[in-house]
């Protein structure tokens, strides 16, 4: 039988015809010769035209294939721009995308027909890319020539690729040419520019030989005759495979819960549309406790079903223990993520990565979902493997401020075409630079949430604040008074006229700050105040740091050297009141942080948490009823993530209760006896302090109770000169 006795249409379209089996499977049956000429190819494709292939083995064919590599947009950028190799990168893609163990049966098999008919000479694959003035661009170009034993030739061209989802999903076109029916000179116009092509003469295109160290990885996967008649449905029923029709590999993406009577709540909806209408590129600036994540997770499930149930789903955050809890979430929502980060329980989740990014690629799959750490996502093995993310895809980075810094800010993925933003303080303090690199990635603030509105709507529980003021001793004074002298040494104005610190002056700014949070005093107030509550329960106390050291908060363990103050309120709540009290801190592991967490709100003999900056972003204890806070930040982010942490809802609390440790330069009563010299000296830090109880009583049930303090304050630093406030108070 020859192509004149098939019944050959001049034209296929997809859903109206079988691509697969009214044309290609009967034409490869019959051909003994194939020139395939592609934008992308994929080892799917052959797995879905085996049956034709098989016949096509017996009649001594002969494959040539020429493909285009599938270079991401850094590959070509450092072509283009000379800084590597173009040879070395195109080999590295290549093989890149051969460099995965087979998932399942299908996959296995597949790249065993590939090796095999490169090994038996069949298949012959070369490469082909545009060469340009600036550089590289990509080979696009889609035909089929084919020809059977008795030189009847037929040329298909459209815009069909050599890939399974191409042939099977995507809506896709063919016009097809025969020489038997008065197209020869078009079939031999084609069949000239392909040879042209394969000899690496056609103009301003270069066609280079599959590497051959390509080659060898593919030679890895040859094992057996491959088998090129088993049935699918019946193998996968046999084997419980989860695989669709026609070896689609089957991945569950995000979908609303079903349980429970879930319902997304009217801001959220709020948020998800504002944020489409933003052309889904933004920031939720949602306060904490008022469900930042299920709204960005309801928001990836809306970019799902808008793309045609086609997304890859990036969720980053800043800590191993936040990872677990968004991977709940995520569950929640109807996926299975991989969790990618070091002491990951998924071992072997570098590369199941790997695989999924090739086969979301190359439209094996249609989703996957990947959730890792700051520090993980930042490492040259994950960015290299998003960076060749072809299809669209979405990124969520919660707790987004973070990634203002410069070294966070160099990993954000530009070829991630939707972008979401989680924070409840996107702006960073004294960072005008690091804000601005933030909202020119993710574009704008499409949805805000504020405390107060959360406290009103009831999302948040109310809270009585009582600030507690302790003075710094003699030595602690003198100490201050020597740090603020060498920040002010520090100081410069930029083009604007604004007061900035040099970079010299950070070392001094955390000495001082630290010196600030471990007052000693703090610990004589701390009892005093505690003591009434010795009974009590749901305890939270936040120490802060008394040793100094260059530890990079962002890194995400800063507690490496704070551990003094901790130890001595440990000591005082434990042993000298008899309180039942636990350390929490980054030097538990989060399984025994969870038992720990069970125990404060079950009242298993836990009475108080004693916390250093872990709980500063995305840990959940709702039972805490007060907190004590010894240590607080200048930074407003870090002051307002710990107040969070204590208005979350729960069934037991009505109300919460926050004791703030207010740092004074002296007792209240000696304010009279200071020099203007010696107020000068210590304005800045009463102007953080007020600004900072200022922020707190303006939500709280009490707003007066800060009021005396204040007053008293404002009246003997003059904080505000005719009405404005001073800027940039060292």
């Amino acid at each position: 039988m020859n192509f004149k006795q098939l019944d050959i249409s001049h034209e296929y379209r997809s859903f109206q015809d079988d691509i697969i089996n009214d044309f290609y499977i009967p034409v490869l049956k019959n051909a003994t010769v194939y020139k395939r000429a592609v934008g992308y190819f994929s080892s799917s494709a052959l797995f879905e035209v085996s049956k034709g292939i098989g016949n096509f083995i017996k009649n001594d064919g002969k494959i040539k294939i020429i493909a285009s590599p599938q270079l991401s947009k850094e590959d070509v950028k450092a072509i283009n721009k000379g800084y590597e190799n173009r040879d070395n990168i195109i080999e590295q893609s290549i093989l890149s995308s051969l460099d995965y163990e087979p998932d399942n049966y299908f996959e296995k098999e597949r790249l065993n027909l590939l090796a095999h008919l490169v090994a038996d000479g069949t298949l012959d694959l070369k490469i082909a890319f545009i060469e340009a003035k600036n550089g590289i661009g990509i080979y696009h170009e889609k035909v089929g020539i084919l020809e059977d034993d008795s030189a009847n030739k037929i040329v298909f061209s459209g815009s069909l690729n050599e890939t399974k989802t191409a042939l099977s999903y995507n809506y896709e076109s063919i016009d097809v040419f025969c020489s038997w029916k008065g197209d020869g000179e078009r079939i031999s116009s084609k069949e000239r520019a392909f040879d042209n092509l394969w000899k690496n003469e056609e103009l301003k295109v270069k066609t280079i030989k599959f590497p051959e160290v390509a080659k060898e990885k593919l030679m890895t996967y040859k094992y057996k005759e491959p088998n090129l008649e088993i049935d699918k449905e019946e193998y996968q029923q046999q084997n419980n495979i989860s695989i669709i029709k026609e070896g689609k590999i089957k991945e569950k993406g995000p979908r609303l819960p079903e349980v429970n009577n879930f319902k997304l709540r009217d801001y959220q909806n709020e948020a998800i549309e504002n944020w489409v209408e933003d052309d889904y590129q933004g920031i939720f600036s949602m306060a904490t406790g008022t469900g930042k994540t299920i709204t960005a997770l309801g928001a990836a499930t809306r970019l799902f079903n808008d793309n045609n149930k086609q997304l890859a789903i990036i969720i980053v955050c800043p800590y191993q223990h936040l990872v677990e809890q968004w991977v709940e979430d995520i569950k929640f929502f109807g996926m299975d993520p991989i969790i990618g980060y070091s002491a990951s329980e998924q071992r072997n989740w570098r590369r199941i990565l790997r695989r999924n990014v090739d086969n979301y690629n190359y439209e094996i799959t249609d989703h996957f979902c990947f959730v890792t750490t700051n520090a993980t996502f930042g490492s040259k093995y994950v960015q290299d493997r998003l960076k060749r993310l072809q299809k669209n895809f979405l990124i969520i980075i919660d707790e987004a401020h973070n990634f203002g810094a410069e070294h966070l800010s160099k990993s954000l993925l530009t070829n991630a075409k939707y972008r979401l933003a989680l924070s409840a303080t996107i702006e960073r303090h004294m960072d005008e630079e690091g804000t601005q690199k933030l909202f020119s990635y993710f574009n704008t603030v499409s949805f805000e949430y504020s405390l107060e509105e959360a406290i009103r709507n009831g999302m948040l529980t109310p809270y009585e604040y009582y600030p507690i003021p302790v003075h710094l001793t003699d030595n602690e004074l003198e100490e201050y008074k020597r740090l603020t002298h060498e920040i002010s040494k520090r100081l410069y104005k930029d083009k604007l006229g604004k007061v900035k610190f040099r970079d010299s002056a950070k070392y001094f700014l955390i000495q001082r700050a630290r010196l600030v949070a471990g007052a000693q005093n703090k610990i004589k107030a701390l009892e005093k105040a505690i003591t009434k509550s010795t009974g009590e329960d749901n305890i939270l106390v936040y120490c802060g740091a008394t040793t100094i050291n260059d530890t990079d908060y962002s890194e995400g363990n800063p507690e490496e050297e704070e551990i003094r103050q901790i130890d001595v309120v440990t000591d005082l709540l434990g042993n000298k009141l008899g309180m039942h009290v636990a350390q929490f801190t980054s030097r538990e592991s989060m399984k025994e942080r969870e038992v720990l967490i069970d125990r404060l709100a079950n009242n298993e003999k836990l009475q108080a948490l004693i916390a250093i900056r872990c709980l500063d972003e995305g840990v959940d204890i709702p039972s805490i009823k007060t907190a004590y806070i010894l240590a607080s930040s200048t930074n407003p982010k870090e002051y307002i993530q710990r107040r969070g942490r204590v208005l979350r809802k729960h069934k037991d609390k009505t109300k919460a209760v926050i004791y703030d440790f207010i740092t004074l330069p002296a007792p209240i009563e000696q304010m009279n006896t200071l020099t203007d010299d010696e107020i000068d000296s210590y304005k800045g830090l009463i102007h953080r302090e007020v600004l900072r109880m200022q922020d707190f009583v303006s939500l709280s049930m009490n707003p007066s109770a800060a009021d005396f303090l204040i007053f008293d304050l404002e009246k003997h630093f003059n904080l505000w000169e005719g009405g404005a406030e001073i800027e940039s108070i060292v």
